[in-house]
Order: C-alpha cells, then sequence, then structure tokens
C-alpha cells in the first residue's frame, strides 16, 4: 500500500469524531468488560462443586439470603437458600402469587470434568524412580489435553478422628503443581504415534508424578513413596488410610485469561457449566419482587448423567419445594408440591466451549 494514499479503514480510524453508535459500543462494551472481571474472579475461585457452593452462599449472604432451615414465615420478595451435602445450592426469591401457581426455575451445573484421584492412589514406579498417583477421569475429557499441563490438587481429607482437612495445593505461585508426564517425540513413535487421536494417551496413563527424592533408610523399600507420605504427615497429619476418606481432584492450575488482542474472550477451566451458573446467580440477585417465585439451582454430577443424590434426578427439588411449602401450608403438601412442579416453567441452562474443551 502506498504511504501518501489511505484506505478507507484508516480513514475511519482517523476520524476524531466518533458516531454515536461507536460510542455506544464502547459503553457496552465497558460494561461487559466489568462484569467478565467478576466472572473470572468466580471461576478463579471454583474449581470444583464444593468451592463453587462456598463462594455461592458467600455472595447470597451479602445479598440479604437466609437459610431456610432458619426461617419461620416469609412474604413476597424474600430471599432464601438451602445446601445439599455441599455440593448443591437453591435459590428463591418469594414471588407475589401463590406457590401453587408454578415458579420460575433456572438451573445450571458446577461440576466439570477433571481427574479424581483412586482410593488406594499413591504408588512407587521403581523402574522410572517417581512417585506418581492413579488417577480416573470425571466426565468427558480429551486425554491428550491433560498431560503435560500444571495441575492443582483441590478438595478435602476426611482424617480417622473425623477431622476434616481442605485441600487447595498448586493454584499459588510459591505452592509445587503437578504434572502428567509424556513421551517425547522421538519415543513416542512407535507406541502413540500409531494410536488414532482418541487413544493417542489412554485413561489408566494419566497417572500424577508428585515427587521423586527417596528416603534416607536403606531397610525402606520404596524409599520415594514413604518420603511423599512423611511429607503428608508432616504437613497435614494424615496417614496412607486417610485418602480412602478422601475426596481429592486434580484440575489446571492455570488462572483465567483474556484472550486475544482485543481481550475479547476468556480461556479458563470450567466455563461449563460455571459460565451459567455465574449467570444466574448474577440474574436471580437482580429480582427485586418477582410475579412467581423464582428458583435458581446449582447442581452437581451432570458431567457423569446428573446421577447421585446431588444431582438432577435426586429428591433435592422436591424436598426443597416441600420446605417451601411448609412456610404456607401445614397439610396435603405432597400434592401441593405436585402441583407447584406442573404449573412451573424450567430452563436447563448448559454452555458449549467456543473454541477448545
Amino acid at each position: 500500500m502506498s504511504k501518501t494514499k489511505k484506505s478507507k479503514l484508516e480513514e475511519k480510524l482517523s476520524m476524531k469524531e466518533e458516531s454515536a453508535w461507536v460510542k455506544t459500543d464502547a459503553k457496552k462494551q465497558k460494561e461487559i468488560f466489568k462484569f467478565c472481571e467478576g466472572y473470572a474472579d468466580f471461576i478463579n475461585k471454583c474449581k470444583t462443586e464444593r468451592e463453587a457452593v462456598i463462594e455461592i452462599i458467600k455472595f447470597v449472604g451479602k445479598k440479604g439470603f437466609k437459610s431456610l432451615k432458619k426461617v419461620k414465615s416469609v412474604k413476597p420478595g424474600d430471599r432464601l437458600y438451602a445446601i445439599n451435602k455441599n455440593k448443591i445450592v437453591a435459590l428463591a426469591i418469594i414471588g407475589k402469587r401463590s406457590l401453587v401457581e408454578g415458579c420460575n426455575i433456572i438451573a445450571s451445573h458446577i461440576d466439570s470434568p477433571r481427574l479424581d484421584l483412586k482410593q488406594h492412589p499413591l504408588y512407587e514406579d521403581k523402574d522410572a524412580e517417581i512417585a506418581l498417583f492413579k488417577t480416573h477421569y470425571y466426565g468427558g475429557i480429551r486425554k491428550y489435553q491433560w498431560v503435560t499441563r500444571p495441575l492443582a490438587l483441590h478438595g478435602k481429607i476426611i482424617k480417622g478422628d473425623g477431622k476434616v482437612i481442605d485441600i487447595a495445593i498448586g493454584e499459588k505461585k510459591d505452592e509445587p503443581a503437578f504434572i502428567i508426564s509424556d513421551l517425547l517425540p522421538h519415543l513416542s513413535r512407535k507406541v502413540q504415534d500409531k494410536r488414532k487421536l482418541p487413544e493417542g494417551i489412554k485413561g489408566e496413563e494419566l497417572n500424577i508424578l508428585v515427587g521423586s527424592i527417596p528416603l534416607k533408610d536403606k531397610e525402606v523399600k520404596e524409599k520415594i513413596k514413604i518420603q511423599i507420605l512423611d511429607h503428608l504427615n508432616k504437613t497435614y497429619g494424615m496417614v496412607e488410610e486417610d485418602f480412602v476418606s478422601a475426596e481429592l481432584e486434580a484440575v489446571p492450575a492455570d488462572c483465567a485469561r483474556d484472550i486475544g488482542f482485543d481481550r475479547s474472550m476468556i480461556g479458563a477451566y470450567g466455563q461449563d457449566d460455571r459460565a451459567c451458573a455465574y449467570t444466574s446467580l448474577i440474574a436471580i440477585d437482580e429480582i427485586k419482587i418477582p410475579e412467581r417465585t423464582a428458583i435458581a439451582l446449582f447442581f452437581d454430577k451432570e458431567e457423569i448423567g446428573s446421577t447421585g443424590n446431588t444431582a438432577v434426578q435426586s429428591r433435592f427439588l422436591e424436598l426443597f419445594i416441600d420446605d417451601l411449602m411448609s412456610l404456607f401450608y401445614k397439610d396435603h403438601r405432597y400434592s401441593l408440591v405436585k402441583k407447584t412442579l406442573s404449573n412451573s416453567k424450567a430452563v436447563s441452562a448448559d454452555v458449549e466451549a467456543a473454541l477448545d474443551p
């Protein structure tokens, strides 16, 4: 392009006066970016369903929501919440109409694909001289995407004496991260390169590297494994048997990042479906006094078919409606619950990743 001639685009960009639509667009973009800052903070803090429940309750606690268990009477506009096993949440804002006329419900899920530690995860590979955790994948994952990337461990350990220890290791810069190793290109030719893409990395190969320093004790056989157990005992007071009653999840250690020169996209783990969870949370908070009772549900176990007592197939919604009914009616509540659900309208909010799972 000649330096003396400007393209039409350059002429538009060099104009001093912005048109009305450009000003409007810039204002909207500023609002969107501000909203997304809160969203990014939410998904950074909510790498597991338990963590999502904690953040949701923190948020609604500041917004006037009260535990349904502590309320004896309600009026239109009152805000209530209920928790089940610290894995799912229901929020409600009481409407002007009777509950039996139905509710407006929106449901999203707060679990995401991940790697769970097996009940007896720790073992030592004597040939490679390393210690690893055995895992099994939860939900639909592209297995090759989980190797050679920093991982963090989140979850809880319940010790033999009943003490609960919350774990979150690998998110901070001064903390160790974990990784699943892969083969170098010249070593993979005879094995991985001959496999089809879905089998390039197999599920049983998703073992997490956790250590390589041996214990200085000649009488101990599994020196690296024992060294890891010694570290866990000194740091958390746990023993190997505590893995059986633990719930530990390996997730990407990355934080949410703006993508592109224009920062027009967000790259982060867990956007399916915490994108819908966050927007539903903000939306119900913005409701004042609805005509029909508004309910936002945040479920677990969607990634594996919504089975279990903390998922959509559980009785949680019916029990939640029944507890709401108890604030208005003393008798025949079960039939009223069925009428309420029959008259309700629901949206199942879920999302697909735009480009990359």
